[in-house]
C-alpha cells in the first residue's frame, strides 16, 4: 500500500481536493471519497461500541471487523486495488449463523434500543447500511468488485444480530415495537 503518513496537516486539501492512494487527486465531494468517509465513520462507531462491556467472542469479532473495514477503506482509496477478500464475507456468514442460532426467533419488529451496547450496535448497523448505499452509488460510476458491497450488507445483518445478543447479555431482551394494528387485532 502507499506510503505511510508522516505529516497529518499537509494543507494540500485546502482547495477541496484530496489525494487517493494511487496519487491522483479528486474532489472531497466525489462518490469515492464519500464512500471512504462512510466506511471510516462505521469503523469509528465500532470503536465506540468496543468501549462497552462485551463478551470476549464479540470483542474479538468486532476488532477483526475493524481491520477488514480498514482494508475496505484502503481498497476504496486505490481504484482497482483489492484488499478485502471473499474470506472476510464468509467469516461474517459464519458469525451470523453462530450468533443467530442462539437467539429466539423474531415474532415482531424490534426498536433500536435496550442496553447501551445494543443501541450502539444498532447505530453501527445503520451506518453500515449507509456505507453500503454509498458503495452502490459509487458502483454506478466506477467498476467495483462485489466483495466490498457484500461485506457491508452482511455486516449490517450481523450488527442487528449482535444487538440482540448484547440485549440478552445480562438477562435482558429486545425492545419490541408496539404495533397499533397488531394491538387492535389482539384485542378483537
Amino acid at each position: 500500500m502507499g506510503q505511510r503518513l508522516t505529516q497529518i496537516a499537509t494543507r494540500t486539501g485546502d482547495d477541496g481536493s484530496t489525494g487517493l492512494g494511487d496519487n491522483t487527486r479528486v474532489s472531497k465531494d466525489s462518490l469515492r471519497v464519500h464512500a471512504m468517509g462512510e466506511v471510516d465513520e462505521l469503523n469509528s462507531n465500532l470503536g465506540v461500541l468496543l468501549c462497552e462491556e462485551l463478551p470476549a467472542s464479540v470483542r474479538t469479532l468486532l476488532v477483526e471487523i475493524q481491520h477488514q473495514l480498514f482494508n475496505l477503506g484502503g481498497e476504496l482509496s486505490i481504484p482497482g486495488f483489492e484488499l478485502l477478500k471473499t474470506q472476510a464475507v464468509l467469516a461474517l456468514d459464519e458469525a451470523l449463523a453462530q450468533h443467530n442460532a442462539a437467539l429466539p426467533r423474531l415474532q415482531e419488529f424490534i426498536l433500536p434500543a435496550g442496553t447501551r451496547a445494543a443501541a450502539l450496535a444498532h447505530v453501527c448497523r445503520t451506518v453500515a447500511r449507509r456505507a453500503e448505499r454509498a458503495l452502490v452509488a459509487l458502483g454506478h460510476q466506477d467498476a467495483l468488485k462485489d466483495t466490498p458491497r457484500q461485506y457491508l450488507n452482511r455486516l449490517s445483518d450481523l450488527l442487528f444480530v449482535l444487538a440482540r445478543v448484547l440485549n440478552r447479555m445480562h438477562g435482558g431482551d429486545d425492545v419490541y415495537w408496539r404495533s397499533e394494528r397488531l394491538a387492535r387485532a389482539d384485542s378483537e
